[in-house]
Order: structure tokens, then sequence, then C-alpha cells
């Protein structure tokens, strides 16, 4: 039986945010590379790193490296960031990423927000019964990927990134999600 997995469930939202023409992305906190390997199959160069890497996929160059520290060349046509934000301190690592979006790319992030406000409240409590749901009718196994409390409300996220990427989208999604898109000025 597949299991349903809340990150995943948005892959088709994240690749809708893929430019028209690009040819390059990096998918930062790949973890076991199943987005990496989608953007590979629409003809993307993808490189794709995590701190725990360890695979190969046709299309994808994976590497361990820290995002923060490590040379991850670039810059990307298109960057994405799934459920890995929270991990690094949020200033640092958007301004980092930032800088490996191409001119004209897109930096696509899909991370997870901290209820703290009553409408959060009300999105995160609207999530209970379909992910309920889900687990009765999928296995869903234990995940050996790193877990870390997430602390920023999007109300926190969006105020951060309109001061480091003005113009990002960010909006509250079901399954204790938020998306933040941002297109760098220039074009590809």
């Amino acid at each position: 039986m597949k299991h349903f997995d809340h990150n995943a469930h948005y892959h088709p939202l994240l690749l809708d945010q893929v430019p028209p023409g690009a040819r390059t992305a990096l998918d930062v906190g790949c973890g076991h590379g199943a987005f990496a390997r989608k953007l590979a199959a629409r003809g993307l160069a993808v490189t794709a790193v995590d701190r725990a890497v360890d695979m190969s996929a046709p299309g994808v160059a994976f590497r361990r490296a820290d995002v923060l520290a490590d040379d991850l060349g670039g810059p990307y046509d298109f960057v994405s960031c799934i459920a890995t934000l929270h991990h690094m301190p949020f200033i640092a690592a958007v301004e980092r990423l930032r800088g490996l979006v191409a001119p004209g790319g897109v930096l696509a992030v899909l991370g997870l927000a901290k209820e703290k406000t009553a409408w959060d409240w009300v999105v995160s409590l609207a999530s209970v019964p379909p992910n309920i749901a889900r687990k009765l009718v999928r296995d869903d196994p234990v995940s050996a990927a790193p877990v870390r409390d997430w602390s920023m409300s999007v109300d926190e996220i969006k105020a951060g990134a309109e001061r480091l990427i003005p113009g990002a989208r960010v909006r509250r999604h079901l399954y204790w999600r938020y998306s933040l898109v941002w297109t760098a000025p220039g074009v590809v």
C-alpha cells in the first residue's frame, strides 16, 4: 500500500512554478530525491543536495552538502526547498537561496508553519479530518528523515520574505504547510 506524503501532495504545485525555458534546477534538502527526479523527468539538469544524501538517479547529480556552507554552483533557473527551511536560520537560508536563483529564475519553498493566529488554527484544524482519512486508506510508515520543530508562523515568514525577497508570494495550505514563491528580477 502506498503511503501518503504530506510534502509530495504539493509536488504538482511546485512543479507549476518552474519557469518556461528553465534548464537547470537545484533541489535543496532533497531527501530521498523524489522531487529531484520529477524535475529531471521534465528535462532539467538537476543538482540535488542534502546533508545525508547517498543515491543516484538518471539526470540528477546528488551531492552531500550543507546549503549554508558549501559551494553549490549555480545560479539555477529553478531552486526548490521542501520541508527544509525550518532546519536552518531563516535569514541566512533565504539570503543563500536568493543568491542561487538566476535572473528571471524562481525560488519555490514548501515549508511548515506554526499556528499563531486564529486563522492559522482554523487551517490546521481543517487539516485533521483529511489527514485521518488518508491514514486510514494508506500505510504511513515512520520516516527516517530528521524532524525539527518549526517556530515561524505564516505571517512571520511573509514579513521576513518581504524584507529579503520583495514580491514573494506566501500562502498557507492544508497539512501544516505553506508555499513561498519568488521570481528573481531579470530574464532567464
